[in-house]
This record gives C-alpha cells, structure tokens and sequence, in this order.
C-alpha cells in the first residue's frame, strides 16, 4: 500500500489526539479529576460511550470519520475518505426531537499512473424524527437528501437525490444494538450517468466494558441498483474497539475498526482501515 501525503497527516493527526487522550486518563491518581482528564463524575464513562452508539440519541457530536481503503480492485492503491458528519439534536416538543445529521465526505482518491484526485463528495443530510422519551427501544423516521457537491470526478454525479430513512435501537445491559437503512433516488440530474439509485444499511452491535471500553462492529452494506447484476452489493464484515473518555473537560471517543468486503464490485476496494475521533457535547439535564 503506497503512502502519500494525506494519509501520513491524517494517521499522525489520529494518532497524536489518541496518545495525548490515553496520556491524559492514566495521569497520577494523586491528582484531581480536572488536572488529570479523569471522567467527572458529571461524565460517566460507559453511560457516554452507549449515548455515542445510539445515533438518534440528545448527544451533540461532531465526528471525524478516517476511512483508508485498499486492496482488490485498488490492489496497492489507497483511496482515503474522511467524513466530517456532525449530528445536532433539536428539540422540538416535550415528546419529540429531530436529530439532524450531515455527512460531508472530503476524498483523496488514486488516478492514473500515480497522480491523485482530492476534493469533497456529495454531502448528505439526515433527518430523524424520534421520541424524545423511548425507553430501551428508540426509533426514528425522516427524509435523507444528497446533494451533488462533488468536486472529484470519480465519484461526480451531478444528481440531487432524497428518499427515507429509519433507523431502530435497542440498548440493554452493556449492549447497544440496532440498524439504520436509507434508500436514494435521483429526483433532479444534470443528464447522463451515473444516476443514484441506492440502498445503504448499516447494522451496529456494541458490547461495552467499563471505563468507557468498547467492543464494537458498525460495517455500511450498499446496493447500488443502477449497476449490473453481481456488481451491486457491498458487504463489510469487521470489528474494532472504542474508548469514551475526557481530555482537559473535554468529553471525546476514539475507535479504531477493521473492515473485509466479502462480496464487492470488482473495481472496489476489498480492505477498509477506520479510524474515529469524536467531540462530545453531552445535554445538560
């Protein structure tokens, strides 16, 4: 896997937030919580780290999503997607809230004869309407709109899309499991291909341990519905690790997950490496 310059800084970058947080929680016990970035006890670490897995939860976060994909069709090529997907909950009534997430994807893609293609995808919005008081079981419905944004012409479609989205979880015990689906078609187009016509389901299974450790899997599985029979699936199997933790007062979460496409089109990568780091704003009760 060739390294350029993006996917150096980025890794660095991950990896300096990572050890300055890990630095911070293991400071000497002799020292109160807020010179030594132990958890207050107004931030309960685990109970953090489940509200970060729940996506239609109150938590206000803003995410840094670091996806390195390589291998099959890429073969030592790596195509580096970083999505920026901040997720802003709104109350809108003593029983409902609409939680607003927006998917801007900023990609470093591979070209002919080494050069590269850098620049922003098509930013997507999310909107769920969710109870605001939903007990172990929480869902949420609500339109998904993407917008053609895109500056790279790999992934260019030049198609305004929107369709439904929904999501279900349930968190029991130290599990936090659940799904959310969402389902595009082009409405408006610049003409030509490609046209969206696309499913996309991401399943979660979360287990978590205390001090705000957790095991977790959260691969994205897309039909793309426009393409030929056997090219249209992409389906991740993977797992990774979290850690829900407070850096300076700062609540944050950090993961590290590994991802296989056992079934992919054949110019897709066959190999996802993923890095997180989140910036929490938990609501004040």
């Amino acid at each position: 896997m060739r390294t350029h310059p993006l996917t150096a800084m980025s890794v660095s970058v991950f990896l300096l937030l990572s050890a300055g947080a890990v630095a911070q929680t293991e400071a000497s016990p002799e020292h109160g919580a807020e010179e030594t970035g132990k958890t207050p006890p107004e931030h309960d670490a685990t109970e953090l780290s489940k509200a970060t897995q729940n996506p239609v939860g109150d938590l206000l976060s803003v995410p840094f999503q670091f996806n390195f994909n390589t291998g099959g069709g890429l073969e030592d090529r790596t195509f580096f997607l970083l999505n920026f997907q901040p997720v802003i909950p709104i109350k809108l009534s003593s029983n409902w809230n609409l939680i607003a997430r927006t998917i801007v994807p900023v990609i470093d893609a591979p070209g002919p004869e080494g050069t590269r293609f850098r620049g922003i995808g098509d930013v997507q919005e999310q909107l769920f309407f969710a109870p605001a008081k939903s007990g172990g079981f929480i869902w949420g419905l609500g339109p998904v709109l993407s917008l053609p944004t895109a500056t790279v012409d790999s992934v260019r479609t030049g198609s305004w899309a929107a369709g439904p989205s929904g999501v279900l979880v349930v968190m029991t015990g130290p599990w936090v499991v659940g799904g959310l689906a969402s389902q595009l078609w082009t409405f408006e187009d610049e003409g030509g291909a490609p046209r969206i016509n696309q499913l996309s389901f991401q399943y979660f299974i979360n287990y978590n341990f205390s001090g705000g450790w957790a095991l977790v899997t959260a691969p994205v599985l897309t039909a793309n519905w426009e393409a030929t029979r056997g090219e249209r699936w992409t389906v991740p199997v993977g797992i990774g690790v979290s850690k829900t933790t407070v850096f300076r007062r700062q609540p944050l979460s950090l993961a590290v997950q590994y991802y296989h496409n056992v079934v992919r089109p054949d110019d897709a990568a066959a190999n996802q490496l993923r890095f997180v780091f989140s910036l929490l704003f938990p609501t004040k009760k």
